[in-house]
C-alpha cells in the first residue's frame, strides 16, 4: 500500500473518530438527538471516504452515504448489506437537519442509540479490514 494514501486515509479516520466520539458523548450526556444524528452521519462519511482513499480511490464530493457505500461495494461487497440501511438513514439525518425551514428534528433515543451502535460497528469493520 502506498504510504501517502495510508496517511491520508488515517487523517480521514481521525476526523471520523472525533465525530463518532462526539456523537457518543452527546448521547451519554442526554444531548439533542438531532446533533447526535448529525455527528453519526459525519463519522460514517469520513470513514467511508477514508476507506475509499485507503483502497486507492478518490472519494467523490458528496454527502450521500449510500453513494459512497456503493463505490466500496465494488471491492468490498460484504460491507453493503449490513450497513446500507444505516447509510440511507444517516444521509436523511444530514439533509433533514441542516437548514430551516421547519422545526428541529427530534429522534427517539432508542433509535439513535441503535444507529450509534451500528456506526461504531461499521467503523470497527473498516478498521479491521485495513488492519488500522
Amino acid at each position: 500500500m502506498d504510504e501517502g494514501l495510508k496517511k491520508q486515509a488515517l487523517e480521514w479516520f481521525e476526523r471520523g473518530d472525533h465525530e463518532i466520539e462526539t456523537a457518543q458523548l452527546l448521547y451519554d450526556q442526554h444531548g439533542y438527538t438531532d446533533a447526535i444524528a448529525y455527528h453519526i452521519q459525519q463519522a460514517i462519511e469520513k470513514y467511508l471516504k477514508g476507506y475509499l482513499v485507503f483502497n486507492g480511490q478518490k472519494p467523490p464530493w458528496v454527502h450521500e452515504l449510500d453513494t459512497l457505500l456503493n463505490l466500496i461495494e465494488k471491492f468490498e461487497p460484504d460491507l453493503y448489506l449490513p450497513f446500507v440501511e444505516l447509510c440511507e438513514k444517516a444521509t436523511r439525518y444530514y439533509i433533514e437537519d441542516r437548514y430551516p425551514p421547519g422545526p428541529l428534528a427530534e429522534y427517539d433515543r432508542k433509535e439513535i442509540k441503535a444507529d450509534l451502535d451500528l456506526a461504531w460497528e461499521l467503523i470497527q469493520v473498516i478498521r479491521g479490514k485495513g488492519n488500522l
